[in-house]
């Protein structure tokens, strides 16, 4: 039986990761802070046919991700893949910026990674696998967004280095970034744009897609089938690297 943990795995794309690594012989662990949509994730994916266990979660707290994974420890001897995927949105410029929202940044998109990871990665098995998801803001900037783009290039630090640590025991370790995906995230930093800059939603959402070579929003599944190849043996010689999703929006 394989394990997985997906973290903000109740719903958009880490409930599509979920999904897409579900299966009779793999249990998926989704963790959250909101027990209903971690509740009805585990039962759309035992629907399917697959194992799922919910387990509540912050991941800027210590204690409560370590509490977590003894739960996940009561129901698997080991972690074959971890999906860093829990974060949140939003921004403002520097000049009089509310500390607490930065602080709460990075503590949910960036320390969050880590303290998952360092709880993690002694129930991972030589030859496992970690995905981090960043952004296409871990890849170049946008104004009023100073937060979120340095939390999420963190996390593409965060990647390369673990992956040099983990490589002795066959550990890989990728990120992704993907663009504009259609989720409610998305569409709430949309509408955050729209209100910021005088227009309306679609008005706001005809331009953001507009500037992607592709004139499209990506879609939650197509994050989710990336993550299940880096989690798939076919996998196995890919360590370290950072794959954007993102209809050419990013060609770094």
């Amino acid at each position: 039986m394989r394990t997985a943990l997906v973290t903000g795995g109740g719903r958009g794309i880490g409930r599509a990761i979920a999904r897409a690594l579900a299966g009779p012989d793999t249990l998926v662990a989704i963790v959250g802070r909101t027990r209903s949509q971690l509740q009805a994730t585990a039962a759309d994916l035992e629907r399917l046919g697959g194992k799922a266990l919910a387990i509540e979660m912050d991941v800027t707290s210590d204690d409560s991700v370590a509490e977590a994974m003894l739960m996940l420890r009561s129901a698997s001897p080991q972690l074959d893949v971890l999906v860093n995927n829990a974060g949140i949105g939003g921004g403002e410029p520097v000049a009089g910026s509310d500390v607490a929202r930065w602080r709460r940044t990075i503590d949910t998109n960036l320390t969050g990674v880590y303290l998952v990871t360092r709880e993690a990665v002694a129930l991972v098995p030589d030859g496992g696998r970690i995905v981090n998801i960043s952004s296409v803001l871990g890849r170049f900037g946008v104004a009023g967004y100073t937060a979120y783009c340095a939390s999420k290039h963190g996390v593409i630090g965060f990647t390369r280095a673990l992956a040099l640590e983990l490589a002795p025991r066959r550990i890989t370790v990728n990120a992704l970034c993907p663009g504009w995906v259609d989720t409610e995230m998305a569409a709430q930093g949309m509408q955050q744009g729209a209100d910021a800059t005088g227009q309306t939603f679609e008005k706001f959402r005809e331009r953001a897609l507009g500037a992607v070579p592709l004139k499209r929003i990506i879609q939650p599944e197509e994050v989710a089938e990336l993550v299940r190849f880096l989690a798939s043996p076919a996998a196995s010689a890919i360590t370290g690297q950072t794959y954007n999703i993102c209809g050419g929006q990013t060609m770094d």
